[in-house]
């Protein structure tokens, strides 16, 4: 199966994603509109206490990091998986948006625009 060929149903690939409005090597051939995945995330007890004993050494704090590209990874398959069910097989203005809902619970936000794109001739 082709790059430019997810059917509905399926994710689109990863590398059919950009944060430019045009992919290289494609042209768009229908827009299919706004897509998005949203994450709400709470840190655990555990992760908290963790984080906090890793701040007195200093550096990278790795519980958080790890947190923070779990809950990313999981809004942008969502994105994705948006866009599939569009019928789209790429996704062009892809962005991150995050926001702190209340202390502790933090909101990851994926969206781009969802197209549907053919090979360039």
């Amino acid at each position: 199966m082709s790059a430019a060929a997810s059917p509905v149903g399926r994710t689109v690939f990863h590398q059919m994603v950009t944060t430019q409005f045009e992919l290289d090597g494609f042209r768009v051939v229908k827009t299919l509109g706004v897509v998005r995945g949203i994450v709400v995330r709470s840190r655990s007890i555990f992760g908290t206490i963790g984080a906090g004993l890793q701040t007195l050494v200093g550096g990278n704090i790795t519980l958080l990091t790890n947190l923070c590209e779990k809950t990313r990874a999981e809004a942008f398959d969502l994105m994705l998986q948006h866009a599939a069910d569009l019928g789209g097989n790429a996704v062009v203005g892809a962005r991150y948006d995050a926001t702190e809902v209340m202390n502790g619970v933090t909101e990851v936000l994926a969206y781009g625009t969802a197209v549907f794109v053919e090979p360039s001739r």
